[in-house]
């Protein structure tokens, strides 16, 4: 038995055959309940996975982040016992420290969603580029303004099960992103937002967004609140 045995993982996982093994197994010594969602790969991902004992979930196409993660929320809700559910990336970047932190202010009941941000404590890790686009993209969403955050695209997360349950993701790009802070400004849950430690190793630097990304994830998501209204 573990601590966390309620606790489950959802990685969405796309072309990540070079560590994503490393990355499961690390994880499962803290997290036994771990679902991957390959996104349609065209390496060895599966195979490495398959080895983890991680539970895997495959989209038999490419359908993006959003839907992963959806596919994998979708699952891991159905699984006895489930309470809490993290995001976590399939890249290295991701610490299971972060999500030990993140489990236990849930289990206060004080808050139904934690989001890890990179710029509450500054380490000089985030690459200059990326922190103009992160930070650019908190400071003009009106909905990142509603619930203060300092980091809106952070893909570390954790909720209760409450939170789950209510959470659709529709945007099946990296604007999913928006999406749920938009979804959580419009919601009745209770949102914090912590310190975490993001790790950019020269990997996961190669499959980050680009500036152009983060602009086109501004665009869709200004599209969407225009919409909305």
């Amino acid at each position: 038995m573990s601590d966390y045995d309620d606790v489950w993982l959802v990685v969405p996982a796309y072309n990540e055959g070079p560590v994503i093994a490393d990355v499961i197994e690390a994880a499962r010594k803290t997290f036994p309940n771990i679902v991957v969602v390959d996104d349609g790969s065209t390496d060895n991902s599966v195979a490495s996975i398959m080895e983890t004992g991680a539970h895997l979930v495959q989209h038999p196409v490419n359908l993006g982040q959003g839907a992963a993660l959806q596919t994998g929320m979708n699952y891991a809700l159905k699984q006895p016992g489930s309470k809490y559910f993290a995001t976590f990336d399939a890249d290295g970047q991701h610490q299971t420290h972060d999500v030990e932190h993140m489990v236990s202010l849930l289990r206060t009941g004080d808050v139904d969603v934690v989001l890890g941000s990179r710029f509450i404590e500054q380490t000089g890790q985030v690459p200059w580029i990326k922190r103009v686009v992160l930070r650019t993209a908190a400071t003009v969403s009106p909905t990142a303004r509603k619930l203060n955050l300092t980091d809106s695209h952070n893909g570390l997360r954790v909720i209760n099960r409450a939170a789950a349950e209510k959470l659709r993701i529709t945007m099946n790009g990296m604007a999913h992103a928006s999406e749920i802070v938009a979804f959580l400004a419009a919601s009745d849950l209770r949102v914090t937002e912590v310190p975490v430690d993001i790790l950019y190793t020269e990997y996961s630097r190669s499959k980050g967004q680009s500036l152009i990304n983060g602009v086109n994830i501004l665009f869709d998501i200004s599209l969407r609140e225009r919409g909305g209204k």
